[in-house]
């Protein structure tokens, strides 16, 4: 398992593999104050020198950033791909992740295969714009869609929201995927606090359409096995749209060994028990690898109570607790997190959490720190997370 952290004067970037050809690359941020060029610049550098050694093709690239600097970051972005000759055909995902030093770029994540077959790798477009990337690997098609949102003058986020979800539902169906093939999303709502309850009721309007979300739900466990797994975030994004999501879906044949399966936590009450649609998280099994995709995790506890109000520190530590009992019935532990975003209420609680994921051992976690409402006024902190590990 290759587990690199660089550093660089402006910058750390993160390589972590857990098998040869799939890589996710993470690099944040040190201290932007206000320079999004200088650290950009260094990112990209690494990350394409990466790419290049490991012979690897980015299926998901997403970048976290002041909005307001955003042409500055895409332009040193195209220029040090340009300046390699990086032919770049596949989609970005830009967010409003605001540093918590300040305005300036947070950081990017990446994921990447190496394919098999020459073409394995391929953009998927949508009205000419590049949506997302295809791949095919042990007899599975996985497909990542990024950038999807619908916005419309003058409709409200309620009804955005619902073409959002029509939009990505076309685009799957055109692929021979259906929504049940998603496994995962990561959702994004400007001014969060103001509207989830309306997103989450135009989400299970969807849902319920496309089958993945019964009208009424049964006595079942505590599970619900269709629902893909979920972040829902606070974020502006560049189209001024109510929300924006990329999605990840798997198909494979029923003969074929990668299969998918949704997760519920002991430690937190399953969300669409209080209204929202997702998972906990979502267990993708290969034969030489497993994935876990972990869910916006905060201190929410068994009956969906928020904990430890005005205490981050608490906060934080019951959530890696909460990330653990998730993960640990697949046999994963937090050292097997190779990827994160990590959101913060308050930029002054950056310490707060440096020293709690250190007393955690996760001193050197792979993640992309930015300053984001969380669902609830009452939380301040919430982590997102990629878990990979080779099969045991």
């Amino acid at each position: 398992m290759a587990n690199v952290l660089v550093r660089r004067e402006a910058a750390r970037v993160h390589l972590r593999c857990a098998v040869d050809d799939l890589a996710h690359v993470t690099a944040s941020v040190v201290d932007s104050s206000g320079d999004a060029v200088r650290p950009c610049e260094e990112i990209y550098v690494r990350i394409l020198d990466i790419l290049k050694r490991q012979k690897l093709h980015v299926v998901h690239e997403r970048i976290f950033g002041s909005l307001k600097l955003q042409n500055a970051i895409l332009e040193t972005r195209h220029r040090v791909l340009a300046q390699v000759g990086q032919d770049v055909d596949w989609p970005i995902t830009f967010i409003e992740g605001r540093p918590p030093s300040g305005d300036g770029l947070a950081g990017v994540q990446i994921q990447a295969v190496r394919p098999q077959q020459p073409g394995e790798v391929r953009t998927i477009t949508d009205d000419g714009v590049a949506r997302g990337r295809r791949w095919t690997r042990n007899g599975a098609t996985f497909l990542m869609l990024q950038d999807l949102h619908g916005a419309e003058a003058g409709s409200s986020r309620e009804s955005q929201t619902t073409r959002m979800f029509e939009r990505a539902n076309r685009i799957l169906e055109s692929e021979g995927f259906t929504y049940r093939d998603v496994a995962r999303t990561w959702i994004y709502l400007p001014n969060i606090l103001q509207w989830y309850a309306g997103f989450n009721t135009a989400r299970s309007a969807m849902y319920r359409e496309f089958g993945i979300l019964a009208a009424a739900p049964p006595e079942t466990g505590g599970r619900r096995t269709l629902l893909p797994a979920s972040t829902g975030i606070s974020g502006l994004n560049p189209h001024g749209a109510g929300p924006m999501m990329d999605l990840l879906a798997v198909t494979a044949p029923p003969e074929c060994p990668v299969k998918v399966e949704q997760m519920t936590n002991v430690r937190q009450k399953d969300a669409f028990e209080y209204g929202s649609a997702f998972s906990r998280g979502a267990w993708i099994r290969e034969p030489d690898v497993e994935q876990i995709q972990v869910s916006g995790t905060a201190a929410i506890d068994e009956r969906g109570k928020s904990l430890f109000p005005g205490d981050s520190r608490a906060q934080i530590f019951r959530t890696f607790e909460s990330i653990e009992a998730l993960i640990a019935p697949a046999g994963a532990s937090l050292k097997d997190i190779c990827q994160a975003t990590v959101f913060l209420k308050h930029a002054e609680d950056l310490p707060v959490y440096k020293q709690a994921a250190a007393e955690r051992g996760l001193a050197d976690l792979p993640a992309v720190c930015v300053v984001a409402d969380v669902c609830r006024d009452d939380l301040l902190f919430e982590v997102d997370a990629t878990v990979e590990f080779p099969r045991r």
